[in-house]
């Protein structure tokens, strides 16, 4: 059974993509070490979320949202091109796991998962928008839905 109506249209997001969308819409996703910021705003009650891969662009190559201070910064446009203020939104934070502990060293200088954490919660910061609910870090991936009317998101831990 699903979580949410049948009725309402699906999309599943890729990882390095955006989507913000004013009409109800059921946006699904896979999360690893990837971090998914999904924004609602709380008066126009429609959202948005991002899937990023690693948490910083360098200046180097495209400036594209597979990275998170990219696709942050694009989500929270995106959502403002429609309309809402920055004033309105709010945040959830998903992902982040330390699904490739193989390749960190012990100080964790090459934890993914955390840095992609980290990099959401400061921007998020900067932008003055709360976080009002996180499901990150531990070592398990999630398979996420998110209702861009309600802002609802339903998340199912995967085992390695």
């Amino acid at each position: 059974m699903k979580p949410y109506n049948a009725d309402v249209n699906e999309h599943f997001l890729l990882t390095n993509t955006i989507h913000v969308s004013s009409e109800e819409l059921i946006i699904k996703t896979v999360l690893g070490s990837c971090v998914a910021v999904c924004l609602w705003d709380k008066t126009r009650n429609f959202g948005g979320i991002n899937h990023y891969l690693l948490p910083l662009w360098n200046g180097e190559g495209l400036e594209t949202p597979k990275y998170g201070n990219i696709a942050i910064k694009k989500l929270i446009e995106k959502m403002i091109e429609l309309g809402c203020k920055k004033e309105n939104l709010i945040a959830k934070i998903f992902g982040g796991a330390s699904v490739l502990s193989s390749i960190t060293n012990e100080s964790g200088f090459l934890n993914i998962g955390e840095r992609n954490i980290i990099i959401a919660q400061d921007i998020l910061h900067e932008h003055n928008i709360e976080i009002i609910a996180a499901d990150t870090g531990e070592n398990n991936g999630r398979f996420l839905l998110f209702n861009t009317k309600t802002g609802v998101v339903h998340i199912k831990k995967i085992n390695k």
